[in-house]
């Protein structure tokens, strides 16, 4: 019964009707706003008071209205879950348990055409040359991947297996034919970040970090790329943090495929959201490769195994920073910047230089959200630094490491970010959510008109630099996109690219030599 008169009604309007006699029970008194005193309920007040407070009321819907406006602004779709796969998707149905497994696969084929581009054993160093070689190239690439997954609460593992392979294609080597069946990956995992905050991935495996610019599973390759490696994740609610060390494993068609024992890739990549609006990554990467890392599997090939520097050591430093979708409404933007320091042995019987390079990128792009399609423009530009004297011991072509370079540097696969300005406009339209259209365009030049074009595996093409770097390599002249480098690698005599003689007659002109 206390409890009751404490809340009784004539308590309750005690506390709040400001008048010294209580109202009856049920009464309309309206209670006292703050700032207000009984003179306010006088008659003749309460018309200004009204008016007053419709103003206010105004006032209020108009910031809500816009503030409505402001939250209605573009707002990204959540992404789309995976499909598990026709049967993981129906073992799940006949049994939950079964839910901890994943067995799986898939298949991609792909029929190219190449003319004039170079892709062929005779015509490999000269793109775009339309007469005096073979130089006309087209092939069908088939790739199926099948796995076999689990998962429990604690740990899990996964083997894929990979067949690679294509049809009436003229290269040799071949850089997408992988024999009749290898291993893709093979790895378990140890840890629950639900409950305890590092975990452990260990066995062979893909790398993949950022938008893969310098890391990444090079999906788009008929191979692709995946190392042997070990992996420790720290995470919790403010960061998470990978420090891994790893060997690339190289390729041989027909072959076992094996890791480089000459090679050595580590690092750490720190990622957060604490920075508000945005996705914040660092990274230190290292990359060691030693004496015999460009010869340590002689049935390899590039892009995988390529045949200089003689040995390096090159660490980089780095920071990514990306708008998180919606937060700066139709607006949205990437940018990434690295340095690079260590050292580079270009050949046996030369001295290691000292290596200093840098990158940047950055994709700013605007999105149309009440369009049909939801149409994204942008534009993005990428810098890779070029070495501005050959001559010195300073070695300043950028290292592009692991990337991915299809998704950005041209579809035709001839250009990686060392040595190089890209202006790239981009058009996107989803018409629907699992459907996805752009058209694309670049514009490239040379960052350095002293240093070189290097292609998409990372080796140089025309330009003048060292010849010590490649002692194999022909003298030629600036703006030559011929590369003698493939035919002396696979011991032929004729090239392209011209003879010794007429080039050392251009140099007594003048031509050829570095400005």
């Amino acid at each position: 019964m206390s409890n009751f008169a404490s809340h009784s009604p004539k308590n309750v309007f005690k506390k709040f009707s400001g008048a010294g006699v209580p109202p009856a029970f049920g009464a309309s008194r309206p209670f006292l706003f703050a700032g207000e005193t009984p003179v306010h309920r006088r008659p003749e007040a309460r018309a200004t008071i009204f008016q007053t407070r419709s103003k206010t009321l105004i006032v209020a819907a108009l910031v809500l209205g816009a503030t409505g406006a402001a939250q209605a602004q573009y707002t990204p779709p959540p992404p789309l879950q995976p499909f598990p796969g026709f049967l993981n998707d129906w073992m799940r149905k006949q049994d939950p348990y079964l839910a901890n497994w994943d067995i799986s696969g898939a298949a991609r084929f792909r029929y190219e055409v190449k003319e004039n581009a170079g892709f062929t054993a005779a015509g490999s160093g000269a793109d775009f040359r339309k007469g005096g070689v073979d130089n006309d190239n087209s092939y069908f690439l088939n790739k199926v991947v099948v796995r076999v997954g689990y998962t429990d609460k604690w740990w899990s593992f996964l083997v894929e297996g990979r067949n690679s392979g294509t049809t009436g294609d003229d290269r040799n080597p071949n850089a997408e034919s992988d024999g009749l069946v290898d291993l893709h990956q093979a790895y378990f995992t140890l840890g629950n970040h639900k409950e305890f905050p590092v975990s452990l991935k260990a066995g062979r495996q893909e790398l993949s970090y950022g938008d893969e610019r310098l890391i990444g599973a090079f999906a788009w390759n008929n191979i692709g790329r995946v190392f042997d490696a070990v992996k420790v994740r720290w995470q919790n609610s403010w960061f998470s943090v990978d420090a891994f060390t790893s060997r690339i494993v190289l390729p041989d068609d027909n072959e076992f495929n094996m890791g480089n024992d000459y090679n050595l890739f580590s690092g750490a990549y720190f990622t957060t959201k604490k920075l508000p609006k945005h996705t914040t990554e660092f990274y230190f990467l290292s990359r060691n490769d030693g004496p015999g890392s460009s010869i340590a599997n002689s049935g390899s090939f590039p892009p995988f195994q390529v045949p200089a520097p003689f040995a390096r050591d090159i660490y980089t430093v780095g920071l990514r920073l990306k708008s998180s979708p919606g937060e700066l409404g139709n607006w949205d933007y990437t940018l990434e910047t690295a340095g690079q320091f260590g050292n580079w042995k270009p050949a046996a019987t030369s001295p290691r230089q000292d290596h200093q390079a840098y990158m940047a990128t950055l994709n700013v792009g605007y999105t149309f959200a009440e369009t049909f399609g939801t149409p994204r423009v942008a534009l993005e530009y990428d810098f890779g630094s070029g070495d501005s004297d050959p001559t010195d011991n300073k070695h300043e072509t950028f290292d592009n490491l692991y990337p991915t370079n299809h998704k950005f540097y041209g579809y035709m696969d001839l250009l990686s970010l060392q040595n190089l300005h890209t202006l790239r406009p981009i058009l996107t339209l989803r018409p629907h959510p699992r459907v996805s259209v752009s058209l694309e365009g670049n514009v490239f030049w040379l960052a350095d008109t002293h240093d070189r074009v290097y292609n998409v595996a990372g080796l140089p093409r025309g330009g003048t630099g060292p010849r010590s770097q490649f002692p194999r390599r022909r003298p030629r002249s600036v703006g030559s996109h011929c590369s003698d480098t493939d035919h002396a690698r696979r011991g032929q005599r004729s090239s392209p690219c011209g003879s010794a003689t007429r080039l050392r007659r251009r140099r007594r002109l003048g031509i050829g030599q570095r400005g």
